[in-house]
């Protein structure tokens, strides 16, 4: 519940604040005809659409399991996210041609003045702040949606120096350095996206989490005093959380209801990562010769001073 609450809070001041920066760069813009405003503008236009798609969206992956989806909804974050990409490389591409455009043609647009510049510095300002918010929000919730509103939000900052480097140098008598500017936001929004969809295509196609996560499975599995050793470990994401199979080792003298002790036990603490959603776990008793050397395993049980069993 309280994951829920956090990741609309985040979504909320997200979309609340975005839209006050359009208001107050489009302002600007409407006014001043500064490209750099104006290329600005349309970045916080789009980031309002994707903030407006996360916020719809983290409703959605917050719903509780149902018959359907008895895994629970989070697994629509990454396609979130990835619409996000979409809209901000067309946002990108849009300014980029404008700029371009401007700059071949050599109509500039006009100086935005001192009003755009302590716009420029308000919005940088308050991108930080929401960089900070979302993405350690993200971090903390283990919401891919949120890391990319995060990551997003920080090359924003960016952006915004590069419009007011535009702005001071239209003051100054250089006229061209407003399109320029604008370009270089475009560049910048452009790999925003680029980031968003890198980051997120892990969560689609199934990769391995980091290998500190497989470490730390094995480790805890390896960690129950009656397990002599893991093999056959596989660990995937689905969607932002991942799925994790594995045998272990044990010893063939015990009753059912001991084997059974020890598998409820593996299963719990390996759920107890915060990463993890689903466990399951084979046990291979030591009298059926299916004990075997897994190179990969017994390199995860070396991978922290304090990992792994010595047995």
């Amino acid at each position: 519940m309280e994951r829920k609450r956090a990741i609309r809070r985040v979504g909320f001041v997200v979309l609340v604040a975005n839209l006050l920066l359009v208001l107050g760069k489009g302002g600007v813009w409407w006014t001043t005809g500064s490209l750099a405003l104006g290329s600005e503008a349309v970045n916080s236009l789009s980031d309002v659409v994707y903030s407006t798609i996360i916020l719809g969206g983290l409703y959605l992956t917050t719903k509780p399991p149902d018959w359907e989806h008895p895994h629970g909804h989070e697994r629509i974050e990454p396609f979130i996210s990835l619409f996000v990409a979409v809209g901000i490389f067309a946002a990108g591409g849009a300014i980029l041609w404008q700029s371009t455009s401007s700059i071949l043609a050599g109509t500039y647009g006009g100086s935005a003045g001192m009003l755009g510049v302590v716009v420029l510095v308000v919005a940088a300002a308050g991108k930080y702040v929401l960089y900070r918010y979302c993405y350690s929000v993200g971090r903390e919730q283990n919401s891919p949606a949120l890391v990319a509103a995060g990551v997003d939000n920080r090359n924003d900052i960016l952006t915004a120096g590069a419009a007011l480097v535009g702005v001071v140098g239209g003051q100054f008598g250089y006229p061209i350095l407003d399109p320029l500017a604008a370009m270089v936001v475009s560049i910048g929004i452009v790999y925003t996206g680029y980031e968003i969809v890198r980051d997120n295509v892990n969560y689609l196609v199934g990769a391995a989490p980091p290998e500190y996560l497989r470490a730390l499975i094995v480790q805890t599995a390896l960690s129950h005093p009656d397990v002599y050793g893991a093999h056959d470990v596989v660990a995937h994401y689905v969607g932002p959380e991942i799925d994790v199979s594995l045998h272990i080792e044990v010893e063939g003298d015990m009753t059912l209801a001991e084997a059974h002790d020890i598998e409820t036990w593996v299963v719990q603490a390996i759920r107890n990562i915060d990463e993890v959603d689903d466990v399951f776990v084979h046990i291979d008793p030591r009298e059926l010769g299916e004990w075997k050397e897994d190179d990969e395993t017994d390199r995860y049980t070396m991978f922290s001073p304090d990992g792994g069993n010595s047995r």
